[in-house]
């Protein structure tokens, strides 16, 4: 095991210093690639020899000096590569290190009956096309014909996935990667059953968003929503817009749109994250002119709103119904 995967669990309304936290990472190596809002990718190989400890004993040591330093707990997954390591993650407890061995019979038996949709990069879409085919888990897709594989999904997605399924992790950890995503996360004081303040939360997310957007410079093409529950677990949905925006109308719209879909009926939900993925440059992006005068004025509002943030403050300008 050399890559640990660690998500930070600051508690509610308690914003986790980020930086700080990968610094501490970077106390025992340098190979940190940043998982915003609250999580981390690092590279512990030379870590291992230079300590004289294995992955799970040093992450043992991170979750010790982040409680003391931040009072922050957090999750760690280890495995030995970055794809691995963000399974194990999912499995991962407060103060217990779900840990992957690197053998290769070890591998395969942590993956052979999770479904297919537990693989990073595979997609719901992905996983009904095999499993009409009565491949559910990905022990099954191992042993799973190459050719049968790139027949079903595609000659280059099914050598990905046959090799994933099978544990070869190409991945690697990128130190100081250049951020592709832009991520904001509404916890709630206490576990949340109201459906009016989970829309408050992804409102409040959304314009969020779209100003740190407009404020780069950068358009986004698709719209991650995340639901953490009591339990711990989590639903994450995603949506490709229309077009890649910058505007927090259709952030909103979107984000509205998965969470109508998750059919929440009494979840108690702890937090809802939006994460805009995807960005491009807004001056290379197309946008389709309605002649909507409606649309038209609340962009320019938008304008007005983003200079008096950018001169007062982000609370400069809100939606009056998170004034409240």
């Amino acid at each position: 095991m050399t890559v640990l995967c660690v998500r930070f669990q600051p508690p509610p309304m308690h914003e986790a210093a980020l930086p700080g936290l990968l610094g501490l990472l970077e106390e025992f190596t340098p190979v940190v690639e940043a998982l915003p809002p609250d999580g981390a990718l690092a590279d512990l190989r030379g870590a291992e020899r230079y300590f004289g400890r294995d992955a799970v004993e040093l992450a043992s040591v991170i979750r010790v000096r982040a409680l003391a330093r931040y009072g922050v707990d957090c999750l760690i997954g280890a495995g030995p590569g970055p794809m691995l390591a963000r399974m194990a993650l999912r499995d991962a407890r407060p103060g217990r290190t779900r840990a992957v061995p690197g053998d290769p019979a070890a591998v395969a038996e942590f993956l052979a009956e999770r479904p297919v949709v537990a693989l990073p990069g595979t997609g719901t879409a992905t996983a009904r096309t095999l499993a009409e085919y009565g491949l559910d888990t990905l022990g099954r897709v191992a042993a799973a014909p190459l050719s049968t594989l790139q027949r079903l999904v595609g000659a280059k997605a099914g050598r990905e996935l046959h090799e994933k399924a099978n544990g070869v992790d190409r991945g690697r950890v990128v130190p100081h990667a250049v951020s592709r995503s832009l991520a904001a996360e509404r916890p709630f004081d206490r576990d949340e059953l109201d459906p009016d303040r989970h829309r408050g939360a992804l409102l409040s997310a959304a314009e969020d968003l779209g100003a740190r957007l407009r404020a780069v410079g950068k358009v986004c093409r698709t719209l991650t929503l995340t639901a953490r529950y009591a339990d711990r677990s989590a639903t994450v949905r995603g949506r490709t817009l229309a077009e890649p925006t910058a505007h927090s109308a259709a952030l909103t719209a979107a984000a509205y749109g998965m969470y109508e879909a998750l059919g929440l009926q009494r979840a108690r939900v702890r937090a809802l994250a939006l994460r805009a993925e995807g960005l491009t440059s807004a001056e290379q992006a197309s946008h389709q002119l309605t002649f909507d005068p409606v649309d038209e004025k609340a962009r320019r509002i938008e304008e007005v709103a983003d200079r008096a943030r950018a001169r007062f403050g982000p609370r400069a300008v809100i939606p009056g119904t998170l004034a409240a």
